[in-house]
């Protein structure tokens, strides 16, 4: 006999199993998610997990009410002590799967959007790199081997088009494009299926690239931009851990590897840089691919032009 779900009263919720639950999550995986990339369903695979673990362990009733939700919420504030990003990131796979539990008619009202993430934080965790900074390790980086001339390309890619570093090693050649406007490079960004954004490619970072390139030798349009020189793995596409340890290395290298400092922080500087030369606020949200302002207007404070 199927199990059923049985609808109570609006303040007395919903009875889900622990089976029930798993394949909730599921459908919602496989279903309200098929559009998004390999990795924002892996986000909220994980995400759900830890919902799941809470569940099981029974110590109150889940009936899918507001209460049950803030009780989660609690339950990663104090017992699990996770970071306030992280506690966000849990609830927000709540509220979606709850949101897919009303669109498919188990909930008549999503439980979960009543109870708020903890307020992100104003400015980015990552610190940014200061003018030295840039100038030293730009003046670091070596420029006669075809391994040092790939990784000079990579660290001009993410300080100075903004690129990160998964958008670095899904690069392809044929992505390289020039137009009237000057050249491009079309991306996958975080969270996308396809390679459906442009980011510009300035004169200054396209001479990197073209240096790496030349020395290639024979290369075809369906090769990955950067590749590995190794004996072992010579022609093979970077992956990201590869990438960041390259990039360390460099840091290391030019005195200006902290706290804080992360190969990440290269793609956050770049925005940094543009409102340095006077980009307006518009041109640097749309560079860095953000969907609203208010991401932007991070990088002003950080800069000093808004007062925090």
């Amino acid at each position: 006999m199927a199990e059923s779900i049985s609808p109570e009263k609006d303040d007395s919720g919903i009875e889900v199993s622990v089976q029930r639950l798993r394949s909730l999550i599921q459908d919602f995986l496989l279903t309200y998610l098929r559009e998004k990339s390999r990795e924002t369903v892996g986000t909220y695979r994980r995400s759900l997990n830890e919902f799941e673990r809470w569940f099981v362990r029974g110590k109150s009733t889940c009936r899918f009410r507001t209460s049950d939700i803030e009780e989660y919420k609690t339950y990663l504030m104090e017992e699990r002590g996770l970071h306030e990003v992280s506690v966000s990131t849990y609830l927000t796979a709540v509220r979606r799967l709850c949101q897919y539990m009303t669109d498919t008619g188990l909930l008549k009202d999503n439980p979960a959007r009543a109870v708020k993430g903890n307020k992100r934080p104003s400015t980015h965790s990552r610190r940014f790199l200061s003018q030295p900074d840039v100038d030293r390790l730009i003046s670091s980086l070596p420029t006669s081997g075809e391994i040092e001339k790939r990784d000079r390309a990579i660290i001009y890619t993410m300080l100075f088009a903004g690129l990160s570093e998964i958008e670095i090693v899904r690069a392809d050649l044929q992505d390289l494009e020039q137009t009237l406007m000057g050249w491009y490079l079309r991306i996958q960004g975080k969270g996308h299926t396809l390679k459906d954004q442009q980011v510009p490619i300035d004169p200054l970072v396209m001479d990197a690239l073209r240096l790496y390139l030349d020395m290639r030798g024979r290369i075809r349009p369906e090769d990955p931009l950067f590749v590995s020189h190794g004996h072992r793995s010579d022609g093979q596409r970077l992956n990201t851990r590869s990438v960041r340890t390259r990039i360390n290395h460099y840091l290391k290298k030019a005195g200006i590897k902290r706290e804080g400092i992360s190969p990440h922080s290269l793609t956050h500087t770049a925005a940094l840089l543009w409102l340095s030369d006077g980009m307006s606020v518009e041109d640097v949200r749309q560079r860095m691919r953000h969907g609203t302002l208010d991401t932007t207007m991070i990088y002003f404070r950080q800069q000093g032009f808004l007062e925090q």
